[in-house]
């Protein structure tokens, strides 16, 4: 990643190559993004609620066996592929492209995740959330998630009593878009909050900000930013609340 991450073009839309943080455990990898280093001099890793989006790859027939998170909610997106979950609640439960899974640690929750050996090689997004409060309730949540439609938003978690189809315990929307080459969205975004866009596939144009595979950008006003792919694109974008009270003891995403 580059030491010092900066605005292009446009005085709010801050642009960030892929980091160069990772583990690596064979058969489990993971890659992480911090949005907070979006911005120059930025004090915090995360950005207000959203601590860390990590790109997690796991190849057919791995176990990772039953650990325990606290106080940090964790989302996990699955574009293609399964990605099999049990836990010390009795859930055997399996997340894939039709659904999206929300783990709320809260005081502490076990787990285990799986792919069999039949199953195709997963690459997937694991969200991590500060609550606004320590030691909640532990609990999960594992909904059917609307079909997609290309070139358009779609809603998939939000802060509770929101309308979104999941529920996160601080102030963040999340929103996945399959966008084809040369099609334009505008950038999700809410009064007196932040957005920030990651590129799961693909390459778009945030405003004129060039944004390749794996980068994000992070803009820090609320007004409507286009973004165009320049190829068949798959793009995740959060709207954040950058004065939300937040925790940060999360097992992983502190």
């Amino acid at each position: 990643m580059s030491d010092s991450p900066s605005a292009q073009t446009h005085p709010h839309i801050y642009h960030a190559p892929r980091t160069d943080i990772s583990q690596d455990q064979g058969s489990f990898r993971i890659h992480f993004d911090f949005p907070g280093r979006a911005v120059p001099n930025h004090d915090d890793h995360g950005y207000g609620p959203l601590a860390t989006v990590v790109e997690s790859f796991m190849d057919p027939g791995t176990l990772i066996r039953m650990h325990e998170h606290r106080n940090e909610e964790i989302i996990s997106w699955v574009p293609d592929g399964v990605m099999r979950h049990d836990d010390r609640q009795g859930n055997e439960l399996v997340t894939d492209p039709d659904h999206l899974m929300v783990m709320g640690a809260g005081t502490g929750f076990w787990h285990a995740e799986e792919t069999l050996d039949d199953d195709p090689p997963l690459r997937m997004l694991q969200i991590f959330v500060r609550p606004h409060t320590l030691n909640l309730e532990p609990g999960i949540q594992h909904q059917p998630i609307p079909d997609p439609t290309a070139n358009e938003w779609r809603h998939l978690f939000g802060p509770e009593g929101t309308n979104a189809p999941l529920s996160v315990r601080n102030d963040v929307h999340f929103y996945d878009c399959r966008l084809d080459a040369d099609a334009t969205v505008t950038l999700p975004n809410r009064a007196d909050w932040h957005t920030y866009l990651y590129v799961f596939e693909g390459t778009v144009d945030v405003g004129e900000v060039p944004v390749g595979y794996t980068e994000s950008a992070l803009v820090t006003d609320d007004t409507d930013i286009p973004v165009t792919a320049t190829e068949n694109s798959t793009i995740v974008a959060f709207t954040i609340n950058p004065d939300a009270p937040v925790t940060r003891q999360g097992t992983i995403g502190r």
